[in-house]
This record gives C-alpha cells, sequence and structure tokens, in this order.
C-alpha cells in the first residue's frame, strides 16, 4: 500500500531528533551497538477495555524498503547549526546513503487483542537502525490500532448489523482516509466508500447515491426512476432530501415498477432526523408494501453509543454507514502508543537493561526481551503475562495453567531485514480479528482483563529500578546529576 501511494524512498519519514542522536551515536563509535525497542501504549481511552493490533504488515513493507535517496542525503547535507555550519558531516550522508534495516522484528498479529504495556512491535536491531525508524513505525501502527478498535467497537454495538466505513471526506488528509479503511475493515466493518481503499486493499466499496443526485432533478420521484433506469441493480434510495415519510413512498413506487422488470429495490437510506423512529415506521411501510427484503441503512454522526441506544429502542435498522466518528477515533485523539528502549549490548557482550524512570509510575518503562504469553480455557482467554525472555519465567503456573500451556503472542515478522511471513490477505485479517474479538467478548464484555508482569519479571524490574535510585541519587549528591525521572541504565 505504500509503495503505490507515496514514492519508494521514505527515509526522511522520521523526527529530526533521530537523525541527530544518530550522527551523535555514529561519532561515539556506537554504530555497532545492538539494542531492543519496544512499541506499546500505556493506556485505553476512556471506556475502552481493549485494543486491536493493527499496522504491523504496513511496518514490514516501510522497513523492507527502508533507504535515504541520493536526494534526500542532498536535503540533509542542507541542513546548519545554529552556527550556520553543516548539521551533519560528510561521513554520517554517506552511511546513511547505504543503510538499510537488518534487523528482526517481531510482532503480535494484526488483528490480535492487545493491552496497555504489551508490545506491539519488538525490535531488535543495530542501535542507529532501530532509533532512526522510531517515529515512522508509530505514526503506521498508532492510528491503525485506533481506528481498528474503534470500528471494533463500533462492530459490536450493531450486533447482528453490517457496519459500512464511510468516512474518506471527514478523514484527515489522503493516507488518513486509506488508513482508516484498512483499519476499519480489519476492526470488522464490512465495506467502505472509499473506491481508491478497495482498488488497493480488495476492501468491498459500497454506494449509490447522494442528495444531489435527487436535487439534480425537477422532483424526488423522477430523481428515483431515473437513478433505478441508470443503475437498476444497484437501486437503494436516500429517501430524506425533503421529507422522509414522501421519499419512503416514492421509493416504494419505484421500487414496485423495478420489481415489474425483473429487479429489486434493495433498500434505503436515511440519513437525518429521528432514526429510530424513522426506521420504524419505514419498516412497516415498507413490510407492508412487499419489501421485506429491503434493507434500511442508516448514517448521520453515528458513533457506537448511538448505535447502541437505536438499538435498545429497537430499531430496524441493518446497515450502518459510519464516517466522522470513525475515521478520526472519536473521541481519543491518539492511541498514544511509545517507542522505548528495553536493552542494549556491545558486539559480542551480554544485554544490558534499560528502563525509564518517572515520577509518574505509568511512564517508566519495562526493560529486556519481552514476550507476552496467553493463557485459556475452554478457548476463550483468561489472562496474559509479560515476561522476559533473556531471563526466562520463574513461574510455573499461571491463572490456573500450566505455563507450557499458554501462547506466546509476538511472532517474527523480519529477520535480518527480510520478511520471513508472507503478507496476509486483508479479508483473512478481518476473519482472524473478529473471531478472537468474539472469544475474548464471551468472557471479558465490559469487563477488566488481567494483562499483568510475570512474576520474577516483576522483581528484577523493582530491584533494578531501586538500584538505579539509590546510583542516581549519589551521583546527584556529587554533583553529577539531580533528576531521578530522566531515561536511566542498568545492567541485569
Amino acid at each position: 500500500m505504500l509503495q503505490q501511494l507515496y514514492r519508494p524512498d521514505l527515509g526522511l519519514l522520521t523526527d529530526l531528533y533521530e537523525l541527530t542522536m544518530s550522527h551523535a551515536y555514529r561519532e561515539n563509535g556506537m554504530e555497532q551497538d545492538e539494542a531492543i525497542f519496544y512499541l506499546y501504549f500505556r493506556k485505553l481511552p476512556a471506556g475502552w477495555n481493549y485494543a486491536i493490533a493493527a499496522g504491523t504488515d504496513l511496518v514490514a513493507e516501510y522497513l523492507e524498503n527502508w533507504r535515504f535517496s541520493a536526494e534526500d542525503v542532498a536535503y540533509l547535507g542542507s541542513l546548519k547549526t545554529a552556527e550556520g555550519h553543516p548539521l551533519f558531516t560528510e561521513s554520517f550522508l554517506n552511511y546513511l546513503q547505504r543503510l538499510r534495516f537488518t534487523g528482526r522484528v517481531d510482532v503480535l498479529p494484526e488483528g490480535e487483542l492487545v493491552f496497555p504495556n504489551q508490545p506491539i512491535l519488538r525490535i531488535q536491531a543495530p542501535l542507529i537502525e532501530a532509533q532512526i525508524i522510531e517515529s515512522a513505525l508509530l505514526n503506521l501502527v498508532n492510528f491503525s490500532t485506533l481506528i481498528a478498535t474503534k470500528a471494533a467497537r463500533i462492530v459490536q454495538a450493531a450486533g447482528d448489523g453490517s457496519v459500512l466505513e464511510f468516512g474518506l471526506r471527514r478523514a484527515q488528509g489522503i493516507d488518513g482516509s486509506i488508513t482508516a479503511s484498512r483499519s476499519a475493515y480489519i476492526g470488522g466493518c464490512s465495506g467502505t466508500s472509499n473506491v481508491l481503499a478497495g482498488r488497493l486493499l480488495g476492501i468491498p466499496v459500497k454506494g449509490t447515491h447522494a442528495h444531489s443526485w435527487v436535487m439534480s432533478f425537477d422532483t424526488e420521484p423522477e430523481a428515483f426512476e431515473r437513478y433505478a433506469k441508470a443503475m437498476p441493480e444497484n437501486a437503494l434510495f436516500l429517501v430524506d432530501t425533503y421529507d422522509s415519510i414522501q421519499g419512503i413512498k416514492h421509493a416504494i413506487a419505484v421500487g414496485k415498477k423495478l420489481r415489474q422488470k425483473g429487479y429489486r429495490m434493495l433498500g434505503i437510506r436515511l440519513d437525518s432526523g429521528d432514526l429510530a423512529k424513522l426506521s420504524k415506521t419505514a419498516r412497516k411501510m415498507l413490510d407492508e408494501a412487499g419489501f421485506p427484503e429491503a434493507v434500511i441503512v442508516a448514517s448521520n454522526q453515528l458513533d457506537e453509543d448511538l448505535i447502541a441506544r437505536l438499538r435498545k429502542e429497537k430499531a430496524p435498522i441493518a446497515v450502518w454507514g459510519v464516517g466522522t466518528q470513525l475515521v478520526t477515533g472519536q473521541p481519543a485523539a491518539a492511541i498514544g502508543g511509545v517507542y522505548k528502549m528495553a536493552a542494549i549490548r556491545k558486539k559480542g557482550e551480554d544485554w544490558q537493561a534499560r528502563i525509564k524512570l518517572s515520577e509518574n509510575p505509568e511512564k517508566i518503562s519495562h526493560p529486556g526481551q519481552l514476550q507476552i504469553r496467553r493463557f485459556y480455557e475452554n478457548d476463550i482467554p483468561i489472562g496474559d503475562l509479560l515476561y522476559d525472555q533473556l531471563h526466562g519465567p520463574s513461574q510455573t503456573q499461571a491463572f490456573g495453567q500450566k505455563w507450557d500451556e499458554g501462547r506466546d503472542l509476538l511472532q517474527p515478522l523480519l529477520i535480518n531485514g527480510k520478511r520471513v511471513q508472507p503478507p496476509k490477505k486483508l479479508s483473512d485479517i478481518r476473519a482472524f480479528s473478529m473471531r478472537e474479538r468474539q472469544r475474548f467478548l464471551q468472557k471479558w464484555n465490559g469487563k477488566t482483563y488481567p494483562a499483568k508482569e510475570e512474576k520474577g519479571f516483576a522483581e528484577r524490574k523493582n530491584k533494578l529500578i531501586q538500584r538505579l535510585s539509590v546510583q542516581q541519587n549519589h551521583a546527584g549528591k556529587n554533583g553529577v546529576q539531580t533528576k531521578t525521572n530522566e531515561s536511566a541504565i542498568m545492567t541485569n
């Protein structure tokens, strides 16, 4: 998808400080150092009790094609310091032009359930490579995960009804719309209005006509008849341009003419007014006119809460067209993903754990080579443990299950910079996501899922925090460092 939308070289899709740090790493002889980073989010938006991991296939595509073109390097060479000197050395610029991603990436499969502080991605790569890609990976995963989760919540609220993503015109730019369509489909939407997303991604596309079609003719009946003549197998009429009840009557009249010609009216769409009351009236009118199979589609600023209320009122709506609230992730502006170093080593040496301390406990990061193990009972997830693969688990049981009965979630996606899993069909990702979500909701709908730290990992982490705090306090007394909430390091 990225290669079809944008130019091949996306090396400059990064924040400047990733490059200035990398320049400094190289100047300090650290380009051969290897690091482990992981990408996760600290908390869910209010009222959400799960997230759907998404965007990891885009990460694979990005990293396999990651490079700095000659034009990119020339631009970086034009950047100046505050004193007017070149920001980067010629040696570093030449290094960038040769640079490719050579590391390993382990990921949660797209569509998998994920919870706060669990790695969606784990990167193990040369330090400079792992550093420069930070911003792009956050960009690709944060938005995708937000929209896939929002879509899943809307689909959950819709029950047996279908949800269509109608957000192109309200999305945040071209890529915002394409990524939103992709992510919404992963989250369970059954189609999109976005034709480019349909072509690029194979998502079913849906749509009939807008108010402007009706307004292009002298009367609504004429508009419906002309549309039915031109598109007899796509006849679903938007009935609220002037008066919804009259519009339903006009649609029924044209539907009867279609039937006489061997076609069928697919249904009607309501885009304003009291959707509960109008849909009930429309259903009664359609049934009495002999159109029980005609569906009622509703749109107009829908979200999961409004859909749930309408369903509680027994609104007979079969298809929900959701736009703005879905593709912008409202009310959450972002999923809040972060990318933190967890370990580092010199070439040929043992790993050293790294941890960021903070006066805010939720901002303390996790050290080590992290993995998530999920446990099940009767095929239903019952809890997760975060553990460090560098040490292995100290527990032999969890959630009433033997350790070996659990399943590790992070799977290798790239090794030595090359994909080791073929891309999956988006429809297969969607099916997997919906299946996993249904299993989860059987037990945890509206409840807090137990996603915890493995006992030995938690103990080592707490000891590391205590040792580091003592070290930093001692350094502060000697005038070396006075803060204890900065990014910190310590060997396990």
